[in-house]
């Protein structure tokens, strides 16, 4: 931001304007280890664009996953300041960060988190029946989703039917289907085998070109030159944010 603004409300509307996506002010996350803190993330300032495709690499301990669980209000910081939108969401509430994470960001885990007895149809529509939506136009969406994904024709089928590419593809259109604002992938490649997790990784690439905003978080170099920009964390602080094209 070249400019600081004195009003929340000023900061969160100009956010918006200039189509900032996410914002972090000074983002703190300590715990506390016996009589030790643990700085897991300390004063990570940071702004991704709407349509941007970042990734987030870092060796095991340096808060990549913390940053992540922050950004995707699983998790609420020590101190700072965290925007999604334009709105501040570090000081919400767990039933507010709740609603936020339902409606803006749509998660992609290394397990997949799909309910086994439960078909990809359903699978995908769960977003859409926490966020209340009428039956007719949840299946509708959830169809679309799958579509979207290559992945209609399967839709009847529980996860233990599916390969696992297929169950990653479900995820992925769980993720998409209530039309966040992030789409935020934690290690997507990471139960796969090499083969699949290129087809997953050209998914990523497909959906960015359409418009989607994608965070990945990655310790694979390879997974994370399939982004446009490299955030690199040490110690839980920002050490280079490069971009790549």
């Amino acid at each position: 931001m070249a400019e600081v603004l004195d009003k929340p409300a000023d900061l969160g509307e100009q956010l918006r304007r200039d189509g900032v996506v996410i914002r972090t002010i000074d983002l703190r996350k300590t715990y506390l280890m016996g009589n030790q803190e643990i700085h897991a993330v300390d004063g990570v300032n940071l702004n991704i664009h709407r349509g941007e495709y970042v990734a987030i690499m870092g060796p095991s301990g340096s808060g990549k996953s913390t940053l992540m669980n922050l950004i995707g209000c699983l998790d609420t910081p020590t101190s700072g300041e965290y925007y999604i939108n334009g709105q501040l969401v570090s000081t919400l509430d767990d039933d507010e960060l709740a609603r936020i994470r339902n409606k803006e960001i749509g998660f992609v885990f290394q397990t997949f988190n799909l309910l086994p007895r439960a078909t990809a149809l359903h699978n995908v529509e769960l977003p859409l029946i926490y966020a209340g939506m009428p039956s007719d136009q949840r299946l509708e969406r959830a169809r679309m989703a799958l579509r979207h994904v290559d992945l209609e024709h399967r839709m009847h089928h529980k996860p233990s039917e599916l390969s696992g590419g297929q169950r990653q593809r479900v995820a992925i259109a769980r993720a998409l289907v209530n039309d966040p604002s992030i789409l935020l992938a934690d290690e997507p490649t990471g139960n796969l085998d090499s083969a699949t997790g290129t087809e997953i990784m050209a998914l990523f690439d497909r959906l960015h070109q359409q418009g989607n905003t994608i965070i990945l978080v990655t310790h694979e170099h390879d997974i994370a030159m399939h982004a446009h920009r490299v955030i690199h964390l040490r110690d839980g602080k920002i050490e280079k944010d490069e971009r790549l094209r």
